[in-house]
């Protein structure tokens, strides 16, 4: 079975290839083999294998595969209120998103400015760095599913975003390495020429620390996916099975 973070592509697996967001799975230790749709008037849980490979719930009543499950009362109440916690929770999986894509945009900027860009290079970073900022959220505020973030689709966006900042950076390291050789420079020639070569090799882990400064704001979310798993637990599919929508570890 192939286990996914349940929420942590609304937290933006990755905003280039250099970045990466903290991951509830490792974080909360909570996964799933299913991803999760909301819709206006149910939640839609699916996954390739096995079955169920469908599970609905609105409002108390679930259906797996496209057949109503019969439940007792208490079950009912407790996928309401499941249904509910987990709606709830998307507007504060959205703000670590936002907050992880801030934090980002300040560490590639202070990253850049340490490396005595010129300032029309950094104008135009930053400028390129608030245009990717404001989509990136735009995109986080309209998802409703995991289904957009998963796989190639978060790769391809991330390799799209990389290809416009990288070059302009290489390009202004270039730009120094000649300067520096042309004074005579040659060991800081070589080492801009370098640096530049390896740009996103370099700045992947100096980024990676910095982005551990958003770990607390996702160690707030545990408690409530917690409160999650323990809602649908035990409530029985149609097979008789618990659904295990959710699974979270110690």
């Amino acid at each position: 079975m192939r286990l996914r973070p349940l929420f942590a592509s609304l937290i933006l697996s990755c905003a280039w290839p250099t970045l990466h967001a903290q991951d509830l799975a490792a974080t909360c230790r909570a996964s799933s083999s299913y991803d999760l749709t909301l819709k206006p008037d149910s939640l839609l849980f699916d996954r390739p294998q096995p079955a169920p490979f469908h599970v609905q719930i609105a409002d108390g009543s679930l259906r797996t595969d496209g057949r109503p499950v019969r439940l007792s009362p208490e079950n009912q109440d407790r996928l309401a209120l499941f249904e509910r916690e987990l709606r709830a929770l998307v507007p504060r999986v959205r703000a670590v998103a936002d907050s992880g894509v801030d934090l980002a945009v300040r560490a590639l900027h202070e990253e850049a400015a340490g490396m005595h860009l010129a300032p029309s290079t950094l104008a135009e970073l930053d400028r390129r760095l608030a245009a990717h900022a404001a989509e990136l959220k735009r995109r986080v505020a309209q998802s409703n599913s995991t289904h957009d973030w998963q796989g190639d689709l978060a790769q391809q966006y991330a390799d799209r975003i990389a290809g416009d900042l990288v070059p302009l950076i290489a390009a202004d390291l270039g730009q120094q390495a000649l300067a520096a050789a042309m004074n005579g420079d040659l060991a800081e020639a070589a080492r801009l020429r370098d640096q530049a070569t390896d740009l996103a090799t370099r700045l992947q882990p100096r980024l990676q620390a910095r982005m551990q400064a958003l770990r607390p704001q996702v160690q707030a979310l545990c408690p409530a996916i917690r409160r999650l798993a323990e809602l649908q637990q035990d409530v029985p599919g149609a097979d008789g099975r618990p659904l295990e929508l959710l699974q979270v570890g110690p």
